[in-house]
């Protein structure tokens, strides 16, 4: 198995970040979180939110395992954790943000980096254009995500079209923590060889980074 991603700071997320979304995935979609996991990743948050309450706990039971058996943390989008204790939540609400051993916020301006309070992490998007979401912005291009990142009182994840390892490069040179990917992963033919990749592009940007 490939060497995971950089495990966090602090205790958010870090690294190669999974969002799910069964509809795109080109395999069950814990076959294709697996072979992410494979690859390296240790972060994955649950969306797909359409799905009954007692058909996603299931899903993220079952995904809990594959994550737990390499030493990774499911993290559920929404205020419910599906059992487990990470969340992450949307920049509408709720607020105050739930006790629990961790949170998130998806934020996009500094007027909601403003609005964080006890949460663990945010993610900042969208960084460029995206396929999963077209039209969703303006995007922030890598000079906003900086901007904001230099205001945000908590470690970020960059989210929002990064499907290549010189995306994730500027991303980290920026200051986020990690990169979330979706379509990237999720489109994949290789989720595992597409992990690896863009994983080994974040170590090493990471690594460049650090240097004095």
């Amino acid at each position: 198995m490939l060497a995971p991603d950089p495990g966090p700071t602090g205790v958010g997320p870090a690294g190669v970040v999974v969002l799910t979304d069964r509809r795109l995935a080109r395999r069950p979609l814990v076959e294709v979180v697996a072979a992410a996991v494979a690859g390296g990743v240790r972060w994955v948050v649950l969306r797909d939110k359409d799905l009954p309450r007692s058909e996603r706990a299931a899903l993220a039971a079952d995904l809990r395992a594959v994550l737990t058996e390499a030493g990774g943390t499911l993290v559920v989008a929404g205020p419910d954790p599906l059992d487990g204790d990470a969340v992450h939540l949307p920049a509408a609400g709720p607020y105050p943000p739930p006790r629990l051993r961790l949170v998130g916020r998806s934020c996009h301006d500094p007027a909601e980096l403003a609005r964080l309070t006890t949460e663990d992490y945010a993610v900042l998007s969208p960084v460029w254009p995206t396929r999963t979401k077209p039209g969703y912005g303006p995007p922030l291009r890598p000079a906003g995500l900086r901007a904001l990142i230099r205001v945000c009182p908590v470690p970020v994840l960059a989210l929002g079209g990064i499907e290549r390892p010189d995306q994730v490069r500027d991303c980290v040179e920026a200051g986020a923590a990690g990169v979330a990917v979706l379509g990237a992963i999720m489109r994949a033919t290789d989720p595992a060889e597409t992990a690896t990749t863009l994983g080994s592009a974040f170590r090493d940007a990471a690594t460049t980074e650090g240097k004095p």
